[in-house]
């Protein structure tokens, strides 16, 4: 049974890491980011929730004094 050359997987690893590091600099620097970005203001809609303005039993309880 033959023996498995492992002598040139350094080369080929290292190889590989280089390409890939290579690739994904390109892959970055073809990007265009903001200089200045500034958060975008939205408006929230406010929901009518019925539970909001009713009073339940819930609430009763903690504001009977002890």
């Amino acid at each position: 049974m033959p023996q498995l050359d492992t002598s040139t997987w350094f080369i080929m690893i290292m190889s590989m890491f280089l390409v890939l590091f290579i690739i994904f600099q390109l892959k970055i620097s073809k990007h265009s980011f903001y200089f200045n970005p500034e958060p975008m203001l939205t408006k929230t809609q406010k929901q009518n929730i019925p539970w909001e303005t009713k009073w339940t039993k819930i609430y009763l309880p903690l504001l009977l004094p002890q």
